[in-house]
């Protein structure tokens, strides 16, 4: 029996994830074009910038932000690889206090201003509860990310319409093909309003909801899905599995795509 880890939520294998910083007023803009295509983000926020100007207002931080996913991107958006070790605990682990009180979940996830940060910073976020930080580093391919605390991106979104041309190209069609392939897209809102080209990331969402075989998930879903297949608990013979996880976990067996629903025990063989 051949079984795999390469399919996400409904067993397709790529999934489109965006991820955008500082939370300045044109947010308000991208989300409504998100949202107009059923597109999720992560929006990363700095608490002490909130409510200045240009910047979005702490008390529509929630509703505005509904359906995706708010991260720490620390309190006054500092060099991390600069400050002391009291300093960077204190703007990580107060921001997310911060957003934590606007959102009303836990916020678990991350992305390091001006993309600085050392092995001391990695170090020290697990420990403030932060699962994941997002770096500046475009690698160009369509990995998971093996070391979340060094999560690096697939493109800026300046490149982000001839990377959704190569994802949606993926066809799977050869079982060595079919692999989880996520693409994501990184940047600043405010950088299609300086640049004048907010059609961009309009084609770009209308061209990627046309897709029926990607998964759109914020920064933290991915990290909770590929965390819920490592999880996964198998017989010795490998005929039985158990979802120890909250949330469902697709897998092939012998290429067809099967779902082990939340702690389920299921039979993979007769």
């Amino acid at each position: 029996m051949n079984i795999r880890f390469n399919c996400f939520p409904g067993g397709v294998f790529k999934a489109l994830t965006l991820s955008y910083d500082d939370g300045t007023l044109h947010d308000i803009r991208l989300v409504s074009i998100l949202n107009t295509y059923g597109i999720k983000a992560t929006f990363h926020l700095n608490s002490g910038i909130l409510d200045q100007e240009g910047y979005v207002s702490a008390k529509e931080v929630q509703s505005l932000y509904a359906g995706h996913e708010i991260s720490v991107h620390t309190v006054s958006h500092p060099f991390l690889d600069e400050l002391p070790r009291e300093a960077i605990i204190h703007e990580v682990l107060e921001d997310r206090r911060a957003l934590e009180h606007l959102s009303g979940y836990p916020v678990r996830g991350m992305s390091y201003p001006y993309g600085s940060y050392n092995e001391e910073v990695t170090k020290l976020l697990p420990a403030l509860g932060i699962e994941y930080s997002r770096t500046v580093q475009s690698t160009g391919s369509f990995a998971m990310p093996q070391h979340p605390l060094e999560w690096n991106p697939t493109c800026h979104h300046n490149a982000m319409l001839k990377a959704g041309e190569q994802l949606i190209a993926l066809t799977g069609d050869m079982p060595w093909k079919r692999k989880l392939s996520l693409l994501y897209v990184w940047g600043h809102s405010y950088e299609f309003e300086n640049h004048g080209n907010w059609h961009e990331i309009e084609s770009f969402c209308r061209m990627m909801s046309a897709q029926k075989d990607i998964w759109f998930a914020t920064n933290m879903e991915i990290i909770d899905y590929q965390n819920a297949l490592g999880r996964l608990q198998f017989s010795a013979d490998r005929s039985l599995v158990h979802n120890p996880s909250a949330i469902s976990v697709w897998i092939t067996v012998d290429q067809s795509p099967v779902e082990i629903k939340p702690g389920e025990l299921k039979q993979l063989k007769h």
